[in-house]
């Protein structure tokens, strides 16, 4: 067996935690492998996962393919500041492509969606997990920006459609290419009076995008990524409010009416942006989910509850290695806020 193994490539870390969790979570009643410091933690989250039950599906297996992640690429720590609290936090992991807030949708359609983002912007799908419930986890790369799947038509739970906002090179080739792969247009590509070629689409799974590509320098505009989550809550000003007060976020530009109406604003959330408009017409409010690293979870989570949001679940050490909690905002958007324990060993 050593000399078999010793003759075969080397395999990577990510490589061997890949099919070992493939196996897990193929078989029930599977033992966990014996396999190196590395990886061996993972596998025992991966074990317990597989019981888990629906409710708790989402959140605790986002958290742990954070975690996941970081170890296997071993990403670099960064300073921490904060009061300490009972769990210490430390070694914020920077996973490529990830930043402080991914958008995270659940679907009945994963495997169309899937699809339908890489036949329109040439999305490369990362990683993918099956629960013991049936639901999915997938996380696919976008541009320069990573997205989570969740769901699936064994999976249970209600289906929360969103809207993107996607800055790619050419808006028209990107808008036939999602009317071919099954979308309903919502709006041709026209030029608009801030520097954008945009058009909109609805894709299959009740998901809005928007897709535009800027018309001056860069494709993306300075200071933006290349993928937004759009909101359209009633009450924008409000909104803003309460994640600058949550989450400290930084308003970078509002376009409203003498009435006070917000038409558009952008908002800074740590390496993140994020828009939104006032709800109108077609375009109302739809609750969305996210998953948000911080530096310290009990001081945003505290943050988050005292500007207004709705407590769904107290931050928690979670076997993985990360402490989680849960928050639902005052437009109904879930939040799930995670901060890695410091000094876990697995």
């Amino acid at each position: 067996m050593q000399s078999r193994v010793g003759n075969m490539p080397k395999r990577s870390l990510s490589e061997q935690l890949d099919q070992h969790v493939d196996a897990i979570m193929a078989h029930r009643d599977a033992e966990i492998p014996q396999a190196g410091p590395g990886i061996a933690p993972l596998l025992r989250i991966a074990a317990g996962l597989r019981d888990l039950p629906r409710r708790e599906f989402k959140a605790n297996l986002m958290a742990d393919l954070q975690r996941r992640g970081s170890m296997a690429t071993k990403a670099s720590a960064v300073p921490v500041s904060g009061p300490e609290e009972k769990a210490a936090k430390t070694d914020q992991p920077v996973r490529e492509g990830f930043r402080t807030i991914t958008p995270y949708i659940v679907t009945n359609e994963p495997d169309e969606l899937v699809t339908f983002m890489k036949q329109v912007f040439g999305a490369e799908e990362r990683f993918r997990a099956v629960g013991s419930a049936g639901g999915y986890h997938i996380e696919v790369k976008l541009g320069d920006s990573m997205l989570m799947i969740g769901g699936g038509r064994e999976w249970r739970g209600k289906p929360m459609p969103t809207a993107i906002h996607v800055y790619v090179e050419d808006a028209d080739a990107a808008y036939h290419r999602a009317i071919e792969a099954g979308a309903n247009s919502i709006h041709p590509p026209v030029d608009q009076p801030y520097g954008d070629r945009e058009g909109s689409v609805r894709d299959l799974s009740g998901n809005d995008w928007y897709i535009g590509t800027h018309q001056s320098g860069h494709y993306i505009p300075e200071g933006l990524t290349n993928l937004q989550p759009y909101l359209h809550p009633k009450g924008a000003a409000q909104m803003i409010d309460f994640f600058v007060r949550a989450f400290r976020a930084e308003e970078l530009g509002r376009h409203q009416t003498p009435d006070g109406t917000i038409h558009h604003t952008t908002v800074r959330i740590g390496s993140s942006t994020l828009e939104m408009g006032e709800a109108h017409g077609e375009f109302q409010p739809r609750p969305a989910m996210f998953y948000m690293h911080v530096p310290d979870v009990d001081e945003f989570y505290k943050r988050a509850v005292a500007a207004g949001a709705v407590a769904s679940g107290p931050p928690t050490d979670q076997p993985y290695g990360a402490r989680v909690g849960s928050v639902k905002d005052p437009m109904g958007n879930d939040w799930y806020i995670s901060t890695p324990i410091k000094g876990f060993k697995g």
